[in-house]
C-alpha cells in the first residue's frame, strides 16, 4: 500500500459510504412512488415551470421540513445517542400527529419500516433492537426521519452530514418528481439542484438544534394538496 492510501481513514471512508447508502435516492423503499402533494400543485397549475418548481423547493425546505421531517430527524438522533426510547416513542407519536394528510403519513410509516428493514440486521445496538421491539408491539409506527436519525446514530454517522444527506435527499426527490410532471429536462434539473446546496446547508445549520415551539410548524397548502391527491383524477405518484 502506497504511503497516501496508508494515511487514509478507513473508518471514515465506511461511515461516508454508509452515509451515500442511507440518503441514496434509489434505495428500494418506495421514496420514488410519492411526490407528497407536488403532483396536485402541478395539475391546479401552481407549479408549472423551472421557477416555481424552484419556489416550491425552497418553501419544502426552508419552512416545512425544518420544522418537520428535518427537526425530527436532528431529534431522534440525539435521543438515539442517548439510549432514550421514551423519548423516540413520544417523537413517533408527535410526528403521526402532525401528518395530517393521510397520505403522507402513511407513506412516511412505511417507508421507515422498509429502511429499518435494510439496515436494522447490520446494526443491532440497543436503541435499534429496542425501537425493533416498541415496533412489533405497536408502540410506535416507525416514521422515516425518526428511523433514519436513528440508523444514523447507530452508525455512528456525523450529525450535520446525516441532516444534509437527508434534505438532499428530499430536495432530488422533489426535483425529479417535479422534472417528469411539468415536463422539464433533466439538465434544468440538475442545475436547480446545484443552485440549492448553499440553502440546503443553511437549512442543516438551523436544524442542529430544532425550535420545540416550531415543532410541526408546516405549510398549509401543502397538507391541503396533499389531501386532495387521494381525489386526483389521475395520479402517477402514491402521495
Amino acid at each position: 500500500m502506497s504511503n497516501f492510501g496508508s494515511q487514509l481513514d478507513i473508518h471514515a471512508l465506511t461511515r461516508a459510504g454508509l452515509l451515500l447508502q442511507l440518503a441514496d435516492p434509489t434505495l428500494p423503499i418506495g421514496g420514488f412512488n410519492h411526490s407528497g402533494g407536488l403532483e396536485t400543485f402541478v395539475q391546479h397549475g401552481a407549479v408549472h415551470n423551472a421557477a416555481t418548481l424552484k419556489e416550491f423547493v425552497c418553501t419544502q425546505l426552508q419552512q416545512n421540513w425544518i420544522h418537520n421531517d428535518g427537526a425530527y430527524v436532528s431529534l431522534a438522533y440525539h435521543s438515539s445517542k442517548d439510549n432514550n426510547l421514551p423519548a423516540l416513542m413520544q417523537l413517533d407519536k408527535q410526528i403521526g400527529a402532525a401528518k395530517v394528510a393521510r397520505e403522507l403519513r402513511e407513506s412516511s410509516y412505511k417507508l421507515g419500516i422498509r429502511l429499518l428493514k435494510i439496515f436494522a440486521p447490520h446494526y443491532q445496538t440497543a436503541i435499534v433492537r429496542s425501537f425493533q421491539e416498541a415496533l412489533l408491539s405497536q408502540q410506535v409506527r416507525g416514521f422515516y426521519p425518526l428511523v433514519f436519525g436513528l440508523l444514523a446514530a447507530a452508525m455512528h454517522l456525523d450529525k450535520a452530514a446525516t441532516l444534509q444527506a437527508f434534505y438532499y435527499n428530499a430536495v432530488v426527490g422533489l426535483i425529479t418528481n417535479g422534472v417528469k410532471l411539468i415536463p422539464l429536462s433533466q439538465m434544468t434539473g440538475q442545475e436547480m439542484l446545484i443552485e440549492l446546496h448553499e440553502k440546503i446547508a443553511e437549512t442543516v445549520a438551523a436544524s442542529m438544534q430544532p425550535s420545540i415551539k416550531q415543532l410541526g410548524a408546516t405549510t398549509l397548502a401543502t397538507d391541503i394538496r396533499a389531501m386532495q391527491h387521494e381525489r386526483l383524477y389521475t395520479r402517477l405518484y402514491m402521495s
